[in-house]
């Protein structure tokens, strides 16, 4: 049943209401923290409430407005309280019953909230931890101590304590997630939106299809490139499947390629747009935020890896295409690239703006401010120059003019409707965050893994994965992420060594994993709705595609300098060896890359791969002189058997 159109406009009218506020504060006048920070919390609920109803997609009634209608009042509350009262709190002493009350309200509402943008998961993990804050023989719950094991156990504490906590300072909701949120990931969350509105999306998959189109299983491929463009940009892998998706997946299995298999090329390769730079979807200024590394110094050193991701899943999608004897388009349906830059070259210009701040050095939000400025600088000039060229009219000018205007519109409330769900993930963060400072969770964790791993390295990496893996079954990435690198990042960096930086992208980019790999892959499900394919066997496809998911963090860690630099042959070294490792796992995983490789060849290269990853260069070397020797016996192979193309005996769909 379609929403009354009052709601509608209402809805509306607090999306745009949130991103003018937003624009405001990046490009004309910055706020302090807790002003930012608690007006956007407070949009953020209302919005929250209005797009999810408590009925979900039934209509409200008077039952529901009597549930939703006091949400609305207290996130309107919760934006207003702080500010207002900013004087009063930073002096009291001793935290005033109505900031306490009011503080009670805003973690409840940020739970329900969360409940209905994010999903239960999320929410239960925010009422685990404030259960732990409460559970000790000083706290509120002090039975709840009886099941701590020794190292997790404390005091415990009030519930005037947890409430000044998480609401009075910039330790808990109020603390660096949401301060992200409401600064650098909304600027481009909106950044993205009017791209998408302006129909950019669109010119990345046009242009992906003109340039890998007439090859080998050439949409598989066009997916990949698409999805490194509108990844980016989208900070959604999700999002992400479904707009490139729409077009590469049928164009797939028109050419050959198996539902399950289309899917699932899709998914591996939007998951990769998360990783990519300019913008990373939302982990970049968290990053940076948490390491104090400059943003462009986050972008600048994840390139690379981006690469290798990108380079790992176009590799395979390539051997599948070959095993399976696939071939490209024909011309006649494919665009031309001059024609699609003709087209849409205007799209390019905020991008190249955007790294071009990034690099004089302004700051990511100023940079999300003029780059929005940007598109619609360059949308205006391409509808222009549309308008002229066809005969300038009175009425064609006031039709464009008006076209214009609610375009914006539409990108300003798309670009807030898109922000709730990570300003929420992040608000319970700061629950978590503020949980995690006050009772000691943190060192109390480190020491755990510690003791799990028995202090190897690999090990507690492996650790990682798994919890990774876990929370990502029911947190979205950017909250798997935070709640993660809280957890096991000290333990990273204090007692196992590795570099701060390091740790925390191995951990984003292992956060990822969620998207691909089963039982729970959301963006291998999107993809097999798409492909008319079953669920976990597109899941199993996606997590074949997206190895590389896996293998370049390790490489990070074990392979400094691709992210630290150092002497400039060190460094290549270190990217020819990732380069000849991914290349021989994509390999062996196939068993085929200019031909059909024997077993024992699949084995001898894998075993290959871990010496690459081994962290002494003389055994580095032993294993990157057996891969070049593999890839080239393979191709002396493939000479000697008609180019490459499989015998009858290997032909079929990849595994």
């Amino acid at each position: 049943m379609p929403r009354p159109t009052l709601l509608l406009k209402v809805t509306a009218a607090v999306g745009i209401s949130l991103s003018l506020f937003q624009l405001y504060a990046a490009g004309i006048q910055p706020l302090g923290l807790f002003f930012q920070r608690p007006i956007h919390l407070g949009f953020i609920l209302v919005l929250c409430f209005l797009i999810y109803p408590v009925t979900r997609d039934k209509p409200r009634g008077v039952l529901g407005w009597a549930i939703d209608g006091p949400l609305i009042l207290c996130g309107i509350l919760v934006g207003y309280w702080v500010p207002a009262n900013i004087d009063a709190i930073a002096n009291a002493i001793i935290p005033r019953d109505q900031d306490i009350w009011v503080g009670i309200i805003t973690t409840l509402v940020v739970l329900e909230a969360s409940r209905r943008a994010i999903g239960l998961p999320m929410t239960i993990i925010g009422l685990v931890f404030i259960a732990y804050a409460f559970a000790g023989n000083r706290g509120e719950l002090p039975f709840l101590a009886d099941f701590m094991p020794g190292i997790l156990n404390h005091r415990g504490y009030s519930l005037e304590r947890l409430a000044s906590q998480l609401t009075l300072g910039a330790e808990g909701i109020y603390g660096i997630p949401l301060g992200v949120a409401a600064t650098f990931i909304f600027i481009f969350v909106l950044f993205g939106a009017f791209l998408e509105v302006t129909g950019a999306g669109k010119f990345f998959i046009d242009l992906a299809y003109a340039t890998t189109g007439r090859q080998r299983g050439g949409p598989a491929k066009a997916a990949v490139i698409a999805s490194a463009g509108m990844g980016s940009i989208s900070g959604s892998a999700i999002a992400n499947v479904v707009t490139t998706g729409a077009f590469t997946i049928p164009l797939m299995k028109k050419l050959g390629y198996r539902p399950a298999q289309a899917g699932g090329v899709e998914a591996a390769a939007s998951t990769g747009g998360q990783i990519m730079p300019p913008l990373m979807g939302a982990g970049a200024f968290l990053i940076s935020e948490f390491t104090r590394t400059p943003y462009i110094d986050i972008v600048l050193v994840s390139i690379f890896p981006a690469i290798l991701y990108f380079g790992a899943v176009y590799l395979l999608v390539h051997i599948a295409a070959v095993k399976q004897g696939l071939t490209g388009m024909p011309s006649s349906e494919l665009p031309r690239v001059r024609d699609v830059l003709m087209e849409g070259w205007h799209f390019l210009l905020p991008l190249v703006a955007l790294v071009a701040l990034l690099i004089i050095g302004y700051s990511p939000m100023r940079v999300g401010f003029y780059a929005i400025l940007a598109v619609a600088a360059s949308a205006v000039l391409r509808s222009l120059l549309h308008y002229l060229a066809n005969g300038p009219t009175l009425a064609g000018g006031i039709a464009l003019c008006k076209a214009g205007f609610m375009k914006t519109l539409d990108a300003l409330e798309l670009g807030a409707r898109n922000a709730v769900a990570v300003s929420v993930a992040c608000a319970v963060a700061g629950i978590i965050v503020g949980v995690v400072g006050l009772t000691g969770l943190g060192l109390k964790f480190s020491a755990m893994m510690l003791a799990f791993s028995g202090g190897n390295l690999l090990l507690a990496l492996i650790l990682v994965v798994i919890a990774s893996l876990i929370l990502g079954m029911g947190l979205p990435v950017t909250a798997a992420y935070i709640v993660l690198i809280i957890l096991v990042g000290p333990a990273l960096t204090e007692e196992f060594g590795v570099p701060l930086l390091i740790a925390h992208l191995v951990v984003f980019w292992w956060s990822q994993d969620s998207n691909v790999t089963p039982p729970v892959a959301l963006a291998g499900f999107a993809g097999a709705a798409i492909a008319g394919a079953k669920p976990m066997e597109t899941s199993v496809q996606a997590w074949k595609f997206a190895k590389g998911l896996y293998l370049i963090p390790l490489f990070m860690v074990f392979n400094e300098p691709i992210i630290l630099g150092g002497p400039l042959p060190l460094v290549l070294w270190n990217g020819l060896l990732a380069v000849l490792a991914l290349t021989a796992f994509a390999a062996a995983i196939e068993g085929f890359l200019f031909s059909p490789l024997l077993q024992w060849q699949r084995v001898v290269a894998i075993l290959a791969v871990v010496a690459v990853f081994w962290p002494a260069i003389a055994i580095e070397a032993v294993g990157a002189g057996v891969i070049l020797l593999l890839l080239g016996s393979n191709a002396l192979a493939a000479r000697r058997s008609d180019g490459g193309r499989p015998s009858a005996a290997t032909e079929g769909p990849a595994a």
